[in-house]
């Protein structure tokens, strides 16, 4: 069988199973909606967690990011890694003896106000609209190759299903399918890994194979007469086609790789999808235990990237670089149609010249003639209405975000494994994109209609609301799928600066500062998400011509300025807080209370 139908089997079973949770594990009441009744344990929960942590951006992006960036890519590999230990170890224990499920919960209770509370929801809406545009995109990418549909078209199919199972199961369904998820996405990033490792290395292990000789096999595969360290060897290939050593970085400065770090740290302490599992066990010490365990699924597939990140760059420049276009291995021919990858002949030698720099001005668009069809060029190529960047000799168009799904193509293996990269793919997107809608669910009809607009609202209302609310998510969530301001990552790394510039500041001091008082966070919220919302905006939207180091403040990106916004938070929160007047006695008494151990429900 062919790649299309092996898709079209491997994905529509693992549908039918994430359906098929989501009617047995039906939400009958708010509590199953909102925190599973709390009766999950530990260990499922650490795998729901997982997967819900690792999206689109971990599964699809990470690795392409650092294929393309090298060493400076593993920004996002400790931003995210250490960001979730961050949470799990600090902020996380404390939450959940509070017992408050959602941010804004904690916030309007901890400040003593609805009206913070609103400035918490307003923010959790925002930040989680940001996020899942990405998964959006992400579940847009996968269907566009693999089932040969429109990247919108694949957009809208991934919205109704992440609709269904995420109005009819609430938390109670998104938790168990979120553990078929992981199981789906885990094997299918560790196969041809594994797969590929032995190619190259004869190391079965791709952590260490990353790191090994090249066999006999891999220095065949790769055309190469010389043995030695893989890692060198992509180091020599670099260099020689005009790029930075693999493992020197230098794509970005120092001052951007930490701001983005620290940005994606402190941002994930502040993402409400991942703080409102640890509501879903039975106890505190069942939500440490479950946050160990999410460490370690997540641990095997973020140190697997790194070496998917080296092998899939060694075989996309094997099998492309000044080679004949006529000639071009048949995944970049397949890939070419999905407009994400692309080439001009600059030189008209009709080889593919690979080098440093870009081929082409902005995004790629193909241009089609008055029947739709697109337009060939004198090599075959597909012509593209972006003006070319003559000042490169680079005539190749990669996306980051094809990296992943490629790699089992790239290297010749079978069918199924591909379809099932691609299910894994689909499995990371939609999970987040389901704890995001319920977040933003919750936020609308718990946080807002049940405590501040509809008090009386019965429990059967307050179900219908929260499913009207995720419907509405997914329907803006799907039109910024289709109109994405970046590639996966970079738009799941906004998200996380606005995270990390509204909610971390005001969670942090609301646990150890018993002095923070209400218009100190809700202030430090407002400073710091309008600060940063506003950076982005003007490079992204407003002015992306300017959307360079050199027009940057201090050499900030528009995915690490949360760290100046989280600044600006805390200094805003502080001042605020010291002129006026102290929280009330019994607040400053809970507060002081939530840092003594005590086993509770």
């Amino acid at each position: 069988m062919n790649i299309l139908a092996w898709t079209w089997i491997i994905v529509g079973l693992s549908f039918a199973l994430y359906i098929g949770i989501a009617i047995w594990a039906k939400a009958k009441t708010t509590g199953d909606f909102y925190v599973a009744a709390k009766h999950i344990h530990p260990v499922l929960n650490g795998m729901a967690t997982g997967a819900d942590w690792m999206s689109a951006a971990s599964f699809i992006s990470m690795a392409g990011l650092i294929s393309f960036m090298g060493r400076d890519g593993s920004m996002y590999l400790m931003g995210w890694t250490g960001g979730y230990v961050l949470l799990a170890m600090l902020l996380a224990p404390y939450l959940r003896k509070y017992g408050k499920y959602t941010v804004p919960m904690f916030v309007g209770e901890r400040y003593y106000s609805q009206t913070a509370r609103v400035v918490a929801v307003v923010c959790a809406i925002f930040v989680s609209f940001t996020y899942v545009a990405g998964q959006m995109r992400g579940v847009g990418i996968v269907f566009s190759r693999f089932l040969e549909v429109p990247i919108n078209t694949g957009v809208l199919i991934g919205m109704a299903i992440v609709f269904f199972y995420a109005t009819t199961g609430g938390m109670k369904g998104i938790t168990y399918t979120q553990v078929a998820q992981y199981c789906v996405l885990i094997v299918a990033y560790l196969i041809p890994a594994i797969f590929i490792s032995i190619m190259l290395t004869g190391n079965p292990i791709p952590q260490l194979g990353y790191g090994s000789t090249l066999s006999e096999g891999g220095l065949k595969i790769l055309g190469m007469t010389d043995t030695g360290h893989l890692l060198e060897k992509l180091n020599q290939v670099q260099i020689d086609l005009g790029f930075s050593a693999y493992t020197a970085g230098g794509t970005k400065s120092k001052i951007d790789v930490f701001m983005i770090t620290l940005a994606l740290m402190v941002g994930t302490a502040g993402l409400p999808h991942i703080i409102i599992r640890f509501f879903t066990t039975p106890t505190i010490k069942g939500a440490r235990a479950s946050a160990g365990w999410a460490l370690l699924f997540i641990a095997i597939l973020y140190t697997t990237a790194p070496a998917v990140a080296a092998f899939a760059r060694l075989n996309m420049i094997h099998t492309l670089n000044d080679h004949s276009y006529s000639e071009a291995p048949s995944w970049f021919k397949n890939w070419e149609k999905t407009g994400l990858v692309a080439w001009k002949d600059k030189n008209g030698d009709g080889k593919i010249q690979y080098a440093k720099g870009n081929a082409f001005k902005g995004a790629v668009a193909f241009a089609k003639d008055a029947s739709g069809k697109v337009e060939l060029g004198p090599q075959g190529e597909r012509v593209v209405k972006t003006p070319v960047d003559d000042k490169s000799k680079n005539e190749l168009y990669i996306d980051n975000d094809i990296i992943v799904l490629a790699n089992p193509e790239i290297a010749k293996l079978p069918p199924w494994v591909i379809a099932l990269v691609a299910a894994g793919g689909l499995a990371a997107a939609l999970s987040t994109a389901a704890g995001l809608l319920l977040v933003i669910a919750s936020a609308f009809s718990h946080d807002l209609i049940k405590n501040i607009i509809a008090p009386n609202t019965t429990e059967k209302s307050e179900l219908m609301y929260a499913r009207v609310a995720a419907g509405g998510a997914v329907i803006v969530a799907g039109y910024f799928g289709i109109h994405p301001p970046g590639f996966v990552a970079q738009v799941v790394a906004f998200a996380f600066g606005l995270a990390a510039s509204s909610f971390f500041p005001v969670i942090i001091a609301g646990i150890f500062w018993k002095r923070a008082t209400k218009e100190g966070a809700m202030l430090g919220m407002a400073a710091g998400i309008i600060f940063t919302a506003a950076y982005i905006i003007y490079f992204k939207f407003v002015n992306p011509a300017d959307n360079t180091a050199a027009h940057w403040w201090f050499g900030i990106s528009p995915e690490g300025i949360g760290s100046i916004g989280m600044v600006i938070n805390f200094v805003v929160l502080t001042l605020v807080s010291l002129v006026t007047k102290e929280p009330p006695m019994p607040v400053q008494e809970m507060v002081a209370s939530l840092r003594y151990p005590r086993e509770s429900a």
